[in-house]
């Protein structure tokens, strides 16, 4: 398990003041294809890197996903926390801290050309010497301002839409698989909610989750023992014996506070996507009909 950090969870809330900067290194080189191991600390090292060989990136790929041209060499990044450190805390010298931090929530959106667009943009704000989070006349800045945006909806309608199993060790586990990677953005919203129980919030498609033991939250991969959960599924053996009851009451109370002749399905699907379907317990076949409360008194029932 690794700790979540500040420099994995940057803040997107305070607002600090550009410090002076010095003149930007020119990239006089001849520009380079570089390669990193896929990680945000990677990255930070490439761009320390970019400046160190005053060579411009052609492109930034995780080593991964290298597509290498006939003749081109790559440059391999190692990464380094420290070099890696170093970059995040230095560009606040150029950027107020909300943009360094959307450069952050443009990596967790996965766009195929993140690492290039996170450099164009660093690379804008160190010339322009001036925060360019507003100038939204330029392509990059549009592009990183769009990917932040879909990136909290994303993270918003997680945190609405993330049900929980409890499991026969007292285990709350959850399984979803978002658009974009939001665990990171999502971490603090679930340990303030649910501080008093344990829980594991289990991204199916980046294979991680995150692990809550009543005093932290990290950040949990799974191998061995914990194939079943790798695949995001719990077997039902390991499943409280009330859980199936939790799930028929959960739909027998959203079948009786439904109101038929309100029904507005356009609306419906707006707030919640049918992709979204699969993680609610009200969206999941019955197993037990419908019936209508009879609660209805006649006449004589008061008596009269």
């Amino acid at each position: 398990m690794s700790q979540l950090t500040p420099l994995h969870r940057p803040s997107s809330t305070a607002v600090g003041a550009v410090a002076p900067r010095p003149a930007a290194p020119e990239l006089r080189n001849p520009p380079a294809d570089y390669t990193y191991d896929g990680s945000f600390e990677g990255l930070l090292t490439v761009l320390f890197r970019v400046y160190d060989r005053r060579s411009a990136p052609n492109s930034i790929q995780p080593e991964d996903a290298v597509q290498g041209g006939l003749f081109a060499q790559a440059v391999a990044v190692a990464t380094d926390d420290a070099l890696a450190t170093r970059t995040w805390e230095g560009l606040l010298r150029f950027m107020p801290e909300p943009a360094r931090a959307r450069l952050y929530h443009v990596f967790l959106s996965e766009d195929p050309e993140r690492e290039l667009l996170i450099f164009r943009y660093a690379d804008m704000a160190l010339r322009a010497g001036r925060d360019i989070s507003e100038n939204y006349a330029d392509a990059t800045v549009r592009r990183c301002q769009r990917l932040a945006q879909q990136l909290f909806r994303e993270k918003h309608r997680m945190e609405a839409f993330v049900r929980f199993e409890k499991a026969q060790d007292g285990l709350f586990h959850a399984t979803i698989e978002p658009d974009f990677d939001v665990l990171p953005l999502i971490a603090s919203h679930f340990t303030k909610r649910y501080a008093d129980q344990r829980w594991l919030i289990f991204d199916k498609r980046r294979h991680y989750g995150l692990y809550y033991d009543l005093t932290r939250t990290d950040v949990v991969t799974f191998e061995g023992s914990g194939a079943t959960l790798r695949r995001g599924e719990l077997s039902a053996t390991v499943l409280d014996e009330r859980e199936p009851l939790f799930k028929v009451l959960w739909q027998a109370y959203f079948d009786h506070v439904n109101i038929p002749e309100r029904k507005n399905l356009k609306l419906h699907y707006r707030h919640i996507p049918r992709r979204y379907w699969k993680y609610l317990s009200e969206k999941q076949p019955r197993e037990r009909r419908f019936e209508p409360i009879n609660n209805k008194r006649g006449p004589n029932a008061l008596g009269e």
